[in-house]
């Protein structure tokens, strides 16, 4: 019996947990797991990459994170700097437009500039749209929106709204991951997750690789996505 073509997701999003999970079972800081996460995150890009997906959406970091203890919040922030010193050379040579989604008004200078650089110098990329979403929060998003179209004098429709998202530049994702284990989006894409399909990997995301990821992409190309229709519907099998 033939199989069915693989479905490749357009937008690809992932809430990245277990990075402390990691590190705390191999006796290492938590700081640690998340350096091990940024090389997982550098071989998902290429992967993506390499099946053809147009968009990638991360969650770095929410804005509940600011309650995590300060030395590994620091921690990350350092990380961050370091890690576009490093990988931004290289996404950049294959491709890759970055986009760093959130309220950045808490910031240090440092990691502003960082992140402005590397918009900056992607900003021309087409192959790949990355959005890291970074101090980033789904209620935030909507509430932001909802106060631009105010100040503007702008009606609050559906339509609106969404063209005042912070990730308006992107279409809606088409399949939702979040490793670690846990069966919960907390808080990441609140908007834009309305119709995606959601995919829950146990691995921690520093185990996350192409093999975990071909796998979520298989699960969602065997589901059938209707958006309200019937299942008749999708297949042209409806009465008129």
């Amino acid at each position: 019996m033939a199989t069915s073509p693989l479905i490749i997701p357009h937008h690809v999003a992932i809430v990245m947990d277990g990075n402390g999970r990691w590190a705390k079972k191999r006796y290492l800081p938590r700081i640690a797991g998340h350096k091990q996460g940024v090389d997982t995150l550098s071989n998902c890009v290429k992967a993506c990459l390499d099946r053809g997906i147009g968009v990638l959406t991360v969650f770095a970091f929410s804005s509940e994170n600011w309650s995590r203890p300060s030395e590994e919040v620091s921690g990350l922030m350092e990380l961050v700097v370091l890690a576009l010193a490093r990988k931004v050379p290289s996404l950049n040579a294959n491709g890759v437009q970055i986009h760093f989604i959130g309220d950045r008004q808490r910031f240090s200078e440092k990691v502003s500039s960082a992140l402005v650089q590397a918009e900056a110098s992607t900003a021309d990329n087409q192959r790949l749209i990355f959005n890291v979403c970074f101090n980033y929060g789904g209620r935030w998003d909507i509430v932001q929106a909802a106060q631009k179209l105010a100040s503007r004098g702008e009606a609050i429709t559906e339509l609106s709204l969404d063209r005042a998202m912070a990730l308006a530049h992107v279409p809606d994702p088409d399949l939702l991951i979040r490793t670690g284990g846990e069966l919960r989006i907390s808080n990441f894409m609140l908007w834009q997750a309305a119709y995606s399909e959601l995919y829950f990997s146990e691995s921690l995301w520093p185990e996350f690789d192409e093999a975990a990821l071909d796998r979520a992409i298989a699960a969602f190309s065997a589901r059938q996505r209707r958006f309200g229709q019937t299942p008749e519907q999708v297949n042209g099998l409806a009465p008129a």
